[in-house]
Protein backbone atom coordinates (compact mmCIF):
# COMPACT_ATOMS: atom_id res chain seq x y z
CA UNK A 1 0.00 0.00 0.00
CA UNK A 2 1.33 3.00 -0.58
CA UNK A 3 2.17 6.61 1.46
CA UNK A 4 -1.04 8.48 -0.29
CA UNK A 5 -3.36 5.43 0.27
CA UNK A 6 -1.96 4.98 4.29
CA UNK A 7 -2.83 8.87 4.28
CA UNK A 8 -6.10 8.77 3.03
CA UNK A 9 -7.09 5.63 5.36
CA UNK A 10 -5.09 7.11 8.76
CA UNK A 11 -6.97 10.69 7.82
CA UNK A 12 -10.67 9.22 7.08
CA UNK A 13 -10.02 7.07 10.26
CA UNK A 14 -8.95 10.19 12.43
CA UNK A 15 -11.77 12.32 11.54
CA UNK A 16 -14.39 9.64 12.53
CA UNK A 17 -12.83 8.44 15.70
CA UNK A 18 -13.10 12.19 17.36
CA UNK A 19 -16.04 13.11 15.60
CA UNK A 20 -15.22 16.51 16.05
CA UNK A 21 -12.51 19.06 14.16
CA UNK A 22 -8.82 18.56 15.75
CA UNK A 23 -7.59 21.77 13.69
CA UNK A 24 -8.73 24.69 12.26
CA UNK A 25 -11.58 24.19 10.08
CA UNK A 26 -11.92 20.97 10.80
CA UNK A 27 -9.08 19.82 8.84
CA UNK A 28 -7.37 16.86 10.04
CA UNK A 29 -4.03 17.07 11.65
CA UNK A 30 -2.25 14.38 9.74
CA UNK A 31 -2.95 15.96 6.30
CA UNK A 32 -2.62 19.47 8.21
CA UNK A 33 1.37 19.12 8.83
CA UNK A 34 1.78 16.88 5.77
CA UNK A 35 0.84 19.40 3.67
CA UNK A 36 2.75 22.46 5.51
CA UNK A 37 5.88 19.98 5.84
CA UNK A 38 5.74 19.38 2.04
CA UNK A 39 5.04 23.04 0.98
CA UNK A 40 8.08 24.13 3.21
CA UNK A 41 10.39 21.70 2.08
CA UNK A 42 9.59 22.56 -1.81
CA UNK A 43 9.85 26.16 -1.14
CA UNK A 44 13.45 25.53 0.35
CA UNK A 45 14.29 23.15 -2.54
CA UNK A 46 13.47 25.84 -5.10
CA UNK A 47 16.08 28.13 -2.98
CA UNK A 48 13.84 31.36 -4.27
CA UNK A 49 13.08 32.68 -0.47
CA UNK A 50 15.57 32.67 2.37
CA UNK A 51 15.10 29.36 4.10
CA UNK A 52 14.81 30.40 7.58
CA UNK A 53 12.15 32.43 6.83
CA UNK A 54 10.08 29.68 4.73
CA UNK A 55 10.90 27.16 8.20
CA UNK A 56 9.82 30.00 10.80
CA UNK A 57 6.32 30.18 8.49
CA UNK A 58 6.37 26.66 8.56
CA UNK A 59 6.29 25.98 11.79
CA UNK A 60 4.14 28.94 12.51
CA UNK A 61 1.45 27.83 10.39
CA UNK A 62 1.37 24.25 12.56
CA UNK A 63 1.26 26.04 15.45
CA UNK A 64 -1.65 28.56 13.89
CA UNK A 65 -3.65 25.65 12.41
CA UNK A 66 -3.64 23.93 15.85
CA UNK A 67 -1.49 20.39 14.99
CA UNK A 68 0.51 21.52 18.08
CA UNK A 69 0.24 24.46 20.35
CA UNK A 70 3.06 26.74 21.63
CA UNK A 71 4.41 24.66 24.58
CA UNK A 72 4.61 21.42 22.23
CA UNK A 73 6.51 23.30 19.61
CA UNK A 74 9.43 24.74 21.94
CA UNK A 75 9.22 21.32 23.48
CA UNK A 76 9.64 19.99 19.81
CA UNK A 77 13.32 22.31 19.95
CA UNK A 78 16.43 20.30 20.57
CA UNK A 79 18.12 23.04 22.54
CA UNK A 80 21.23 20.73 22.87
CA UNK A 81 21.87 21.34 18.98
CA UNK A 82 21.41 24.82 18.83
CA UNK A 83 23.89 25.37 21.85
CA UNK A 84 26.51 23.66 20.29
CA UNK A 85 25.93 25.61 17.16
CA UNK A 86 25.72 29.02 19.10
CA UNK A 87 28.60 28.57 20.88
CA UNK A 88 31.22 27.07 18.15
CA UNK A 89 30.62 30.04 16.05
CA UNK A 90 30.98 32.29 18.64
CA UNK A 91 34.22 30.54 18.91
CA UNK A 92 35.17 30.77 15.62
CA UNK A 93 34.32 33.90 15.17
CA UNK A 94 36.45 35.65 17.89
CA UNK A 95 39.37 32.77 16.86
CA UNK A 96 39.29 33.96 13.58
CA UNK A 97 40.09 37.70 14.20
CA UNK A 98 43.62 36.47 15.52
CA UNK A 99 44.66 35.22 11.53
CA UNK A 100 45.27 31.86 12.54
CA UNK A 101 43.18 30.68 9.33
CA UNK A 102 44.44 32.95 7.33
CA UNK A 103 47.86 32.10 8.49
CA UNK A 104 47.52 28.52 8.01
CA UNK A 105 46.21 28.78 4.20
CA UNK A 106 49.36 30.77 3.05
CA UNK A 107 51.28 28.69 5.33
CA UNK A 108 50.29 25.24 3.06
CA UNK A 109 50.90 27.40 -0.03
CA UNK A 110 54.41 27.84 1.17
CA UNK A 111 55.29 24.58 2.01
CA UNK A 112 54.44 22.96 -1.77
CA UNK A 113 56.31 26.21 -3.30
CA UNK A 114 53.58 27.40 -4.53
CA UNK A 115 53.03 24.30 -7.12
CA UNK A 116 49.27 24.83 -8.22
CA UNK A 117 48.59 20.75 -7.68
CA UNK A 118 50.81 21.14 -4.53
CA UNK A 119 48.52 24.06 -2.92
CA UNK A 120 44.94 21.92 -4.26
CA UNK A 121 45.98 19.06 -2.20
CA UNK A 122 47.63 21.13 0.76
CA UNK A 123 44.17 23.43 1.02
CA UNK A 124 41.96 20.64 0.64
CA UNK A 125 43.62 19.01 3.73
CA UNK A 126 43.41 21.79 6.09
CA UNK A 127 39.76 22.17 4.81
CA UNK A 128 38.87 18.77 5.99
CA UNK A 129 40.54 19.09 9.10
CA UNK A 130 39.13 22.16 10.24
CA UNK A 131 35.80 20.94 8.94
CA UNK A 132 35.85 18.04 11.30
CA UNK A 133 36.84 20.28 14.72
CA UNK A 134 34.99 23.54 13.62
CA UNK A 135 32.27 22.29 11.14
CA UNK A 136 32.27 22.98 7.67
CA UNK A 137 29.72 26.16 6.84
CA UNK A 138 32.69 28.12 8.73
CA UNK A 139 35.90 26.20 7.50
CA UNK A 140 34.43 27.32 3.86
CA UNK A 141 33.95 31.13 5.25
CA UNK A 142 37.62 31.36 6.04
CA UNK A 143 39.21 29.06 3.51
CA UNK A 144 37.62 30.12 0.47
CA UNK A 145 38.85 33.76 0.22
CA UNK A 146 42.67 33.02 0.80
CA UNK A 147 41.83 30.39 -1.69
CA UNK A 148 40.51 33.13 -4.42
CA UNK A 149 43.70 35.62 -3.02
CA UNK A 150 46.48 32.70 -4.00
CA UNK A 151 44.77 31.46 -7.20
CA UNK A 152 44.42 36.27 -8.47
CA UNK A 153 48.00 35.87 -7.68
CA UNK A 154 48.92 32.88 -9.41
CA UNK A 155 47.06 34.02 -12.53
CA UNK A 156 45.21 30.50 -12.98
CA UNK A 157 41.01 29.74 -12.59
CA UNK A 158 40.15 29.52 -8.89
CA UNK A 159 37.21 26.55 -9.78
CA UNK A 160 38.76 23.49 -9.21
CA UNK A 161 40.86 24.79 -5.78
CA UNK A 162 36.78 25.63 -5.11
CA UNK A 163 35.42 22.60 -6.42
CA UNK A 164 38.01 20.49 -3.92
CA UNK A 165 36.97 22.59 -0.92
CA UNK A 166 33.53 21.81 -1.30
CA UNK A 167 34.26 18.31 -1.37
CA UNK A 168 36.60 18.21 1.52
CA UNK A 169 34.83 20.62 3.79
CA UNK A 170 32.19 17.59 3.39
CA UNK A 171 34.32 14.83 3.88
CA UNK A 172 36.19 16.23 6.58
CA UNK A 173 33.09 17.32 8.10
CA UNK A 174 31.59 13.88 8.34
CA UNK A 175 34.54 12.79 10.74
CA UNK A 176 33.11 14.39 14.04
CA UNK A 177 30.27 14.98 16.23
CA UNK A 178 30.49 18.78 15.44
CA UNK A 179 31.44 18.79 11.62
CA UNK A 180 28.73 18.33 10.07
CA UNK A 181 25.05 19.80 10.63
CA UNK A 182 23.77 16.20 10.24
CA UNK A 183 26.36 14.74 12.87
CA UNK A 184 25.08 17.29 14.85
CA UNK A 185 21.66 16.52 14.48
CA UNK A 186 22.22 12.76 15.07
CA UNK A 187 24.46 13.30 17.97
CA UNK A 188 22.16 15.60 19.68
CA UNK A 189 18.98 13.94 19.14
CA UNK A 190 20.34 10.18 19.34
CA UNK A 191 21.01 9.70 23.09
CA UNK A 192 23.19 6.93 22.94
CA UNK A 193 25.83 8.12 20.53
CA UNK A 194 28.50 10.87 22.12
CA UNK A 195 31.54 12.75 20.58
CA UNK A 196 34.10 9.90 20.99
CA UNK A 197 31.33 7.69 18.95
CA UNK A 198 31.80 8.99 15.85
CA UNK A 199 36.14 9.62 16.66
CA UNK A 200 35.79 5.89 16.81
CA UNK A 201 32.95 4.95 14.13
CA UNK A 202 32.79 7.07 11.20
CA UNK A 203 36.22 8.67 11.51
CA UNK A 204 38.64 6.06 10.36
CA UNK A 205 37.01 5.55 7.05
CA UNK A 206 37.70 9.46 6.15
CA UNK A 207 41.33 9.91 4.81
CA UNK A 208 40.25 6.89 2.61
CA UNK A 209 37.82 8.36 1.27
CA UNK A 210 39.49 11.48 1.18
CA UNK A 211 42.78 10.01 -0.55
CA UNK A 212 40.45 8.56 -3.35
CA UNK A 213 38.78 11.43 -4.36
CA UNK A 214 41.79 12.67 -5.09
CA UNK A 215 42.63 10.59 -8.35
CA UNK A 216 39.70 12.06 -10.22
CA UNK A 217 40.67 15.51 -9.53
CA UNK A 218 44.02 14.75 -10.59
CA UNK A 219 42.43 12.76 -13.99
CA UNK A 220 40.36 16.04 -14.36
CA UNK A 221 42.50 19.30 -13.62
CA UNK A 222 45.56 18.31 -11.77
CA UNK A 223 47.83 17.35 -14.66
CA UNK A 224 46.65 20.84 -16.53
CA UNK A 225 47.34 23.27 -12.87
CA UNK A 226 50.18 25.42 -13.92
CA UNK A 227 51.50 28.52 -13.00
CA UNK A 228 54.32 30.58 -13.88
CA UNK A 229 57.97 30.66 -12.15
CA UNK A 230 57.25 34.36 -11.59
CA UNK A 231 53.81 34.10 -10.35
CA UNK A 232 54.78 31.20 -8.20
CA UNK A 233 57.69 33.21 -6.72
CA UNK A 234 55.05 35.91 -6.16
CA UNK A 235 52.72 33.88 -3.61
CA UNK A 236 56.15 32.47 -2.11
CA UNK A 237 56.89 36.17 -1.38
CA UNK A 238 53.82 36.25 1.49
CA UNK A 239 54.63 36.49 4.65
CA UNK A 240 52.56 34.26 6.81
CA UNK A 241 53.47 35.33 9.88
CA UNK A 242 52.04 38.99 9.00
CA UNK A 243 48.46 37.33 8.83
CA UNK A 244 48.68 36.84 12.97
CA UNK A 245 47.04 40.01 14.11
CA UNK A 246 46.92 39.29 17.46
CA UNK A 247 49.19 36.82 18.74
CA UNK A 248 47.70 37.13 22.61
CA UNK A 249 44.39 36.25 20.97
CA UNK A 250 45.41 33.41 19.48
CA UNK A 251 47.32 31.91 22.12
CA UNK A 252 43.47 32.22 24.31
CA UNK A 253 41.65 31.08 21.35
CA UNK A 254 43.90 27.98 21.32
CA UNK A 255 43.82 27.55 25.21
CA UNK A 256 39.65 26.96 25.29
CA UNK A 257 39.56 25.47 21.94
CA UNK A 258 41.73 22.83 23.55
CA UNK A 259 39.62 22.51 26.49
CA UNK A 260 36.39 22.64 24.70
CA UNK A 261 37.06 19.45 22.57
CA UNK A 262 38.49 17.57 25.84
CA UNK A 263 35.35 18.43 26.96
CA UNK A 264 33.45 16.60 24.14
CA UNK A 265 35.47 13.80 24.70
CA UNK A 266 35.28 13.63 28.13
CA UNK A 267 32.04 15.12 28.39
CA UNK A 268 29.47 12.27 28.20
CA UNK A 269 30.83 10.21 31.04
CA UNK A 270 30.48 12.96 33.46
CA UNK A 271 26.89 13.78 31.94
CA UNK A 272 27.84 17.14 30.39
CA UNK A 273 25.80 17.71 26.88
CA UNK A 274 28.34 19.20 23.82
CA UNK A 275 26.02 22.26 24.05
CA UNK A 276 27.34 22.83 27.84
CA UNK A 277 30.65 22.64 26.83
CA UNK A 278 30.67 24.74 23.40
CA UNK A 279 28.53 27.42 25.11
CA UNK A 280 30.48 27.54 28.53
CA UNK A 281 33.78 27.66 26.16
CA UNK A 282 32.13 30.56 23.92
CA UNK A 283 31.80 32.29 27.29
CA UNK A 284 35.77 31.87 29.00
CA UNK A 285 36.85 33.11 25.52
CA UNK A 286 34.66 36.29 25.39
CA UNK A 287 35.65 36.83 29.18
CA UNK A 288 39.61 36.60 28.85
CA UNK A 289 39.29 38.47 25.59
CA UNK A 290 37.45 41.32 27.27
CA UNK A 291 39.49 41.56 30.43
CA UNK A 292 41.54 44.81 29.77
CA UNK A 293 37.95 46.54 27.88
CA UNK A 294 36.32 48.59 30.12
CA UNK A 295 32.29 48.33 30.26
CA UNK A 296 31.45 49.89 27.61
CA UNK A 297 34.26 48.17 25.09
CA UNK A 298 33.13 44.44 26.55
CA UNK A 299 29.54 45.04 25.27
CA UNK A 300 30.70 46.57 21.79
CA UNK A 301 32.78 43.12 21.50
CA UNK A 302 30.08 40.61 22.82
CA UNK A 303 27.58 42.45 20.71
CA UNK A 304 30.04 42.16 17.72
CA UNK A 305 30.74 38.76 18.35
CA UNK A 306 27.09 37.80 18.74
CA UNK A 307 26.52 39.09 15.27
CA UNK A 308 28.93 37.21 14.08
CA UNK A 309 26.79 33.66 14.61
CA UNK A 310 24.66 32.96 11.43
CA UNK A 311 21.35 33.74 12.96
CA UNK A 312 19.76 32.66 9.53
CA UNK A 313 21.32 28.78 10.55
CA UNK A 314 19.81 28.92 13.83
CA UNK A 315 16.19 29.81 13.15
CA UNK A 316 16.62 27.14 10.24
CA UNK A 317 16.63 24.74 12.70
CA UNK A 318 14.39 26.22 15.17
CA UNK A 319 11.63 26.50 12.62
CA UNK A 320 12.36 22.93 11.54
CA UNK A 321 12.31 21.25 14.62
CA UNK A 322 8.85 22.77 15.14
CA UNK A 323 7.28 21.50 11.80
CA UNK A 324 9.26 17.88 12.00
CA UNK A 325 7.71 17.80 15.98
CA UNK A 326 4.38 19.02 14.31
CA UNK A 327 4.28 15.89 11.39
CA UNK A 328 5.85 13.19 14.20
CA UNK A 329 2.67 14.84 16.61
CA UNK A 330 0.16 14.45 13.96
CA UNK A 331 1.18 10.74 13.21
CA UNK A 332 3.04 11.45 9.92
CA UNK A 333 6.46 9.90 11.35
CA UNK A 334 4.82 6.63 12.11
CA UNK A 335 3.48 6.47 7.94
CA UNK A 336 6.74 7.01 6.96
CA UNK A 337 8.64 4.85 9.19
CA UNK A 338 6.21 1.96 7.96
CA UNK A 339 7.06 2.92 4.64
CA UNK A 340 11.02 2.32 5.85
CA UNK A 341 10.12 -1.17 7.74
CA UNK A 342 8.40 -2.51 4.07
CA UNK A 343 12.10 -2.52 2.87
CA UNK A 344 12.49 -5.72 5.29
CA UNK A 345 10.08 -7.46 3.92
CA UNK A 346 10.73 -10.71 4.47
CA UNK A 347 13.81 -10.66 6.25
CA UNK A 348 12.81 -12.96 9.19
CA UNK A 349 16.13 -11.80 11.87
CA UNK A 350 17.89 -8.94 13.32
CA UNK A 351 21.14 -9.40 11.11
CA UNK A 352 19.13 -9.44 7.79
CA UNK A 353 16.95 -6.69 8.75
CA UNK A 354 20.42 -4.69 9.76
CA UNK A 355 22.07 -5.66 6.80
CA UNK A 356 18.78 -4.07 4.74
CA UNK A 357 18.51 -1.06 6.82
CA UNK A 358 22.17 -0.06 6.38
CA UNK A 359 22.22 -0.36 2.99
CA UNK A 360 18.75 1.24 2.44
CA UNK A 361 20.12 3.89 4.98
CA UNK A 362 22.99 4.81 3.22
CA UNK A 363 22.06 4.95 -0.14
CA UNK A 364 19.03 6.55 0.24
CA UNK A 365 20.27 9.38 2.55
CA UNK A 366 23.25 10.36 -0.27
CA UNK A 367 20.87 10.13 -2.93
CA UNK A 368 18.51 12.10 -1.29
CA UNK A 369 21.24 14.61 0.29
CA UNK A 370 21.96 15.58 -3.47
CA UNK A 371 19.10 16.87 -3.98
CA UNK A 372 17.77 18.45 -0.98
CA UNK A 373 19.98 20.14 1.37
CA UNK A 374 20.81 17.16 4.19
CA UNK A 375 19.74 19.13 7.18
CA UNK A 376 16.20 18.78 6.75
CA UNK A 377 16.21 14.98 5.30
CA UNK A 378 18.44 14.02 8.47
CA UNK A 379 15.89 16.26 10.65
CA UNK A 380 13.20 13.98 9.37
CA UNK A 381 15.29 10.85 9.16
CA UNK A 382 16.21 10.78 12.76
CA UNK A 383 12.53 10.86 14.74
CA UNK A 384 11.45 8.09 11.50
CA UNK A 385 13.97 5.44 12.04
CA UNK A 386 13.56 5.86 15.66
CA UNK A 387 10.09 4.91 14.83
CA UNK A 388 11.25 2.20 12.80
CA UNK A 389 12.66 0.37 15.55
CA UNK A 390 10.22 0.36 17.62
CA UNK A 391 7.97 -0.97 15.29
CA UNK A 392 10.36 -3.62 14.71
CA UNK A 393 10.22 -4.23 18.42
CA UNK A 394 6.65 -4.90 18.06
CA UNK A 395 7.44 -7.35 15.28
CA UNK A 396 9.43 -9.49 17.06
CA UNK A 397 12.89 -8.01 15.49
CA UNK A 398 14.72 -6.21 18.22
CA UNK A 399 17.61 -4.71 17.29
CA UNK A 400 21.10 -4.76 19.32
CA UNK A 401 23.04 -1.52 20.42
CA UNK A 402 25.53 -1.87 17.67
CA UNK A 403 23.08 -3.02 15.54
CA UNK A 404 20.56 -0.07 15.63
CA UNK A 405 24.59 2.01 16.05
CA UNK A 406 24.95 0.74 12.41
CA UNK A 407 22.27 2.35 10.68
CA UNK A 408 22.96 6.13 12.20
CA UNK A 409 26.20 5.21 11.29
CA UNK A 410 24.57 4.85 7.49
CA UNK A 411 22.44 7.90 7.87
CA UNK A 412 25.55 10.27 8.69
CA UNK A 413 28.14 8.81 6.12
CA UNK A 414 25.15 8.60 3.90
CA UNK A 415 23.97 12.19 4.36
CA UNK A 416 27.09 14.15 4.80
CA UNK A 417 28.74 12.17 1.85
CA UNK A 418 25.61 12.54 -0.72
CA UNK A 419 25.93 16.45 0.12
CA UNK A 420 28.62 16.66 -2.40
CA UNK A 421 26.23 15.44 -5.11
CA UNK A 422 25.37 18.58 -6.17
CA UNK A 423 25.65 22.05 -5.10
CA UNK A 424 22.50 22.74 -3.07
CA UNK A 425 23.11 19.62 -1.29
CA UNK A 426 24.65 21.05 2.18
CA UNK A 427 25.18 24.56 3.00
CA UNK A 428 28.88 24.65 2.95
CA UNK A 429 28.58 24.09 -1.14
CA UNK A 430 26.30 27.30 -1.47
CA UNK A 431 28.48 29.46 0.83
CA UNK A 432 31.78 28.35 -1.49
CA UNK A 433 29.39 28.91 -5.28
CA UNK A 434 28.54 32.63 -3.50
CA UNK A 435 32.35 33.53 -2.93
CA UNK A 436 33.12 32.30 -6.20
CA UNK A 437 30.46 34.53 -8.04
CA UNK A 438 31.30 37.67 -6.35
CA UNK A 439 34.63 36.92 -7.71
CA UNK A 440 33.76 36.79 -10.85
CA UNK A 441 34.32 32.94 -11.55
CA UNK A 442 30.75 31.55 -11.21
CA UNK A 443 30.05 27.68 -10.17
CA UNK A 444 27.64 26.02 -12.51
CA UNK A 445 24.98 23.84 -11.08
CA UNK A 446 25.43 21.25 -13.99
CA UNK A 447 29.06 21.78 -14.38
CA UNK A 448 29.30 20.54 -10.73
CA UNK A 449 26.89 18.04 -10.78
CA UNK A 450 28.73 15.60 -13.52
CA UNK A 451 32.00 16.19 -12.03
CA UNK A 452 30.77 16.06 -8.42
CA UNK A 453 28.40 13.48 -8.72
CA UNK A 454 29.96 10.60 -9.57
CA UNK A 455 32.57 11.35 -7.43
CA UNK A 456 29.78 11.25 -4.98
CA UNK A 457 29.11 8.08 -5.84
CA UNK A 458 32.57 6.70 -5.51
CA UNK A 459 32.83 8.22 -1.98
CA UNK A 460 29.38 6.76 -1.00
CA UNK A 461 30.87 2.96 -2.13
CA UNK A 462 33.55 3.13 -0.29
CA UNK A 463 31.74 4.01 2.72
CA UNK A 464 29.07 1.01 1.99
CA UNK A 465 31.88 -1.27 1.71
CA UNK A 466 33.53 -0.28 5.03
CA UNK A 467 29.70 -0.65 7.05
CA UNK A 468 29.57 -3.64 5.65
CA UNK A 469 32.81 -5.47 6.50
CA UNK A 470 33.37 -3.73 10.16
CA UNK A 471 29.21 -4.18 11.32
CA UNK A 472 28.07 -6.66 8.42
Amino acid sequence: MNLLSQLLQHGAGAVGQSGEPEVLFGMNPLWASATVFVLTYAIIMSEKYNRAMVALLGGGLMILLGVLDQREAIAAIDWNTLGLLCGMMMIVAITRRSGVFQYLAIWSAKKVKASPWGILVMLSIVTAVLSAFLDNVTTVLLIAPVTLLITEELNIKPYPFLFAEILFSNIGGTATLIGDPPNILIGSLVDSINFNDFLIHVAPIIPLIGLATFGPIWLVWGRRLKASASDRERVMRFHEADAIKDPLLLKKSLFVLSLVLVGFIAGHPLGLEPATVAMTGAALLLLLDNLKNNAEDQDKSVHHTAGEVEWVTIFFFVGLFVIVGALESAGGLKLLAGQVLALTEGATDSQSVTQILTMAVLWISALASAVVDNIPFVATMIPTLKETFEQLKESGIDLSHTQEHAVWWSLSLGACLGGNGSLIGASANLIVAGFAERAGHPIRFMTFLKTAFPMMIMSVAIAAGYIWLRYL
